[in-house]
């Protein structure tokens, strides 16, 4: 196979994530209610519309599977008949013709990188895998606006490395690590950290693929001759952009979307606390500063055993049983140099501007959060020039400035203990109200879930106006029987707790789709209705990706289980 990336770290990690399977056979898995026969013959015709090098099957499917499975043995695995490549919209369109015929289900995807909720693997089994990496475009990067067009396999890196080459002024967004596709994220409501860094919110734009093999664009890009086409998300009629964001409803090729204006300076903030109870004054003063406009942009927050594994594994910090006790995280604080809690946040335009903005976070803090550490570094252009991103340490910049990197990758293997263990993780990471209170009640209690299994309590989250997306990573090592058990009870025991609360994760494993889909429950779920009709008109063979996010065809509404759901 060749390689997914361009870039060697990249493809170094790639490989190192999907060379390590505990199960190294993958077994031959047919799309449901297809006879060898049939998927033989459509695979022939895929083959001949695509090449042999854009087919896989058998041991060229390991890079389609999840890497982070739990377990790999003794179930029903989430595993691909076969992997189809196409390196263009034709070819897209050839693959839906033919498996439309034959009525086998693909399970889409940009560049496979969600690990943690499944990576590329099919929430069907024996769905073909439909990997869109080789249509990897940058079609535009608009300076004066301040927007990229891409298709689905531009990585943050790819995008990253265009802006820099050509020296536009213009800082692209990155997740937190480099490798994942800019469409790719922003479809799956992913995150990052300048002020363009809430991706799906800076949509403008899109081209998608029909089941039918059709092609339709959103927007003032659905006009073929509107110089507005990504300088807006306003449209005539009704906006369908939504439509196509976490869903199977059709396959985005290409994407307008925000890029932030470089700016004249850029201030690194940070604002930390010695006890976990001051989780609610984090929560109520920087929401209140999120909310009156101080704080314009993403502020982001971790604890402080989240921060330590980017510094070294569980044993390295602690040689005990079970998690890190208090009185350790409290000397860790002293060695990290950082609170219990961890505020960052950055502030970006012209210097004085921005001086203005954090005088004023100043004087809140001084006021209502006297226990907290407030410090800041500021980084300006010279002579009142705009500001390179590379001029930044990576110490305050990096993903902050908008450059791309793996920083993040260590975490993965934070409970290895021998030579032969293999990193892996998982998420719960529900939607909860901006309210101290709340926050902190919940901390306490999903801490107490992780010590309950033996796990630190390993989180961050992320502070919009008005609410949190509060993440809490289960890292694990899958070659130890006790850690799978305990990060799958982990996690169950997390979602019980937080549905009694009403929270719902913003996005799920596959394995988890239907249990998280099954909350919406209002007007015995008129909301999963709704989508489902839409999905019978659009894709009335279901083809396109079946389950995603808990939304099924008609035909294959069989394999739809509640068996999750009644476990809980």
């Amino acid at each position: 196979m060749a390689p997914k990336y361009s870039d060697p770290l990249y493809q170094e990690a790639h490989e190192e994530a999907f060379s390590k399977p505990l199960v190294a056979k993958i077994k031959t898995v047919l799309p449901p209610d297809v006879s060898q026969e049939d998927f033989a013959s459509a695979l022939e015709k895929i083959v001949a519309a695509l090449g042999n090098d854009a087919v896989f099957t058998g041991d060229g499917l390991k890079d389609y599977v999840d890497p982070y499975e739990i377990p790999e043995a003794g179930h029903e695995r989430s595993v691909p008949s076969a992997a189809a490549c196409p390196s263009s919209v034709s070819d897209i369109q050839a693959v839906l013709k033919i498996v439309n015929e034959y009525k086998i289900p693909v399970w889409t995807f940009s560049r496979g990188k969600n690990l943690g909720y499944g990576g590329p693997a099919p929430r069907v089994p024996g769905s073909i895998a439909l990997d869109l990496h080789r249509i990897n475009k940058i079609i535009e990067v608009n300076e004066k606006f301040s927007y990229a067009v891409v298709e689905p396999g531009v990585t943050f890196g790819d995008l990253y490395e265009y802006c820099a080459k050509h020296k536009l002024k213009v800082w692209p967004s990155t997740a937190s690590l480099g490798w994942g596709s800019v469409i790719g994220n922003a479809l799956d409501r992913g995150l990052g950290f300048i002020p363009t860094g809430v991706h799906h919110e800076n949509i403008a734009g899109m081209e998608v693929v029909l089941a039918n093999g059709d092609v339709v664009r959103t927007g003032q890009f659905a006009m073929s001759n509107s110089p507005s086409s990504h300088t807006t998300k306003l449209t005539f009629g009704p906006t369908i952009d939504g439509l196509f964001l976490q869903s199977n409803l059709g396959i985005v090729t290409k994407m307008g979307i925000n890029l932030t204006p470089q700016p004249q300076a850029y201030m690194a903030c940070s604002f930390d606390v010695p006890e976990f109870e001051h989780i609610e004054t984090i929560v109520d003063v920087f929401g209140e500063l999120r909310r009156n406009g101080t704080l314009p942009y993403m502020v982001y927050v971790f604890y402080i055993a989240e921060w330590a594994t980017m510094f070294g594994k569980h044993s390295d910090w602690w040689k005990g049983e079970g998690p890190i006790p208090d009185w350790r995280l409290k000397e860790m604080q002293k060695d990290l140099d950082a609170g219990i809690w961890t505020v960052k946040f950055g502030l970006y335009g012209p210097t004085e501007i921005i001086k203005a903005q954090f005088n004023e976070v100043e004087r809140v803090v001084a006021k209502k959060a006297p226990d907290g550490r407030l410090r800041q570094t500021l980084f300006a252009g010279e002579d009142g020039n705009l500001l390179e991103a590379t001029a930044v340490s990576p110490l305050y910049g990096g993903v902050r400035v908008g450059v791309p990197s793996m920083w993040n990758i260590p975490m993965v293997n934070y409970y290895n203990r021998r030579d032969d263990s293999v990193g892996a993780h998982g998420a719960y990471s529900p939607i909860v109200p901006l309210d101290g209170k709340t926050v902190l009640e919940w901390a306490k209690t999903a801490k107490g879930i992780c010590a309950e299994q033996g796990f630190d309590f390993l989180c961050d989250f992320f502070m919009h106006d008005r609410y949190a997306i509060f993440v809490t990573m289960l890292c694990f090592d899958k070659t130890s029987p006790e850690q799978r058990t305990g990060v799958d009870k982990v996690f169950r025991n997390l979602f019980r707790e937080g549905s009694k609360r009403g929270f719902a994760k913003y996005r799920a494993h596959i394995n988890h789709m239907d249990l998280n889909a099954d909350l919406f429950d209002f007007n015995n779920h008129a909301y999963r209705r709704f989508v489902e009709k839409l999905k019978e008109s659009l894709d009335p063979n279901g083809i396109l990706s079946p389950g995603k996010m808990g939304i099924w065809p008609e035909r294959l509404k069989w394999l739809r289980t509640n068996s999750q759901v009644a476990k809980m």
